[in-house]
């Protein structure tokens, strides 16, 4: 079974959707005949590069509301990620440009370590507030793999893989995905959003058997979206 994940490094709701659907894939009785891939997707393409800004500033202006209220939403989504024991450390949080993150992702996967590079990646955001958007720091995490640092800062100065990113990001779009986290299982069947391990484990029944045709659950619901994220 081929599980395709579509997410982005500096989305709150695809590291619990991806430790969600590592849970339920622990008891699930045929997981080593699953492979995982993870798929690009941009919630904004246009982002800047870090400037300094906080996740609660940038939320406030982003959703219209005040920085108390950001920061509430902040809280929310941290004690949602406690809740699958993860860390996220909103104060000290670094938004930025998660395009070329994608891109090093597409560059660990010639090399069979594509859910180790995704993993650092949204450890390295939500918990050790680095910069990925940041060739140094893109570098460095590639090396804690056993990757050559300066080849990593040599792709990430030339166009390598962009043309991966854009078509995973067109895959998604056929596929009218809106928001991330977004799991299409063999095809078949489809979760949206951090949804219960209960939900995954369903979704991995379903899926190992005959269904044909892709069925979607828990659209609209713990995911975000280009326009927002319900935090």
């Amino acid at each position: 079974m081929q599980i395709e994940v579509w997410s982005d490094f500096v989305c709150p709701f695809c590291y619990i959707g991806k430790r969600r659907l590592e849970n339920a894939l622990s008891s699930f009785p045929h997981r080593d005949q699953v492979e995982v891939i993870f798929r690009s997707f941009e919630l904004d393409p246009n982002a800047k590069e870090a400037d300094g800004e906080s996740m609660a500033e940038l939320l406030s202006a982003k959703y219209n509301v005040s920085l108390e209220q950001a920061k509430g939403m902040c809280e929310n989504m941290r004690q949602q990620a406690a809740g699958e024991d993860l860390t996220y450390d909103f104060d000290k949080m670094i938004p930025t440009n998660s395009f070329d993150a994608h891109r090093l992702v597409h560059y660990a996967t010639e090399n069979e370590k594509m859910n180790e590079m995704s993993e650092r990646l949204f450890y390295a955001f939500f918990t050790e507030s680095k910069n990925i958007g940041d060739h140094e720091t893109l570098a460095s995490l590639g090396e804690e793999l056993g990757f050559d640092g300066e080849d990593i800062k040599r792709m990430l100065s030339t166009e390598e893989y962009t043309k991966e990113v854009r078509n995973d990001e067109s895959m998604g779009s056929q596929l009218g995905i809106q928001g991330v986290p977004f799991f299409v299982f063999d095809g078949k069947y489809a979760v949206s959003g951090a949804q219960p391990s209960e939900m995954f484990e369903q979704a991995l029944v379903k899926a190992w058997g005959d269904g044909q045709t892709l069925e979607v659950v828990g659209e609209d619901t713990n995911s975000c979206t280009t326009d927002s994220c319900d935090m």
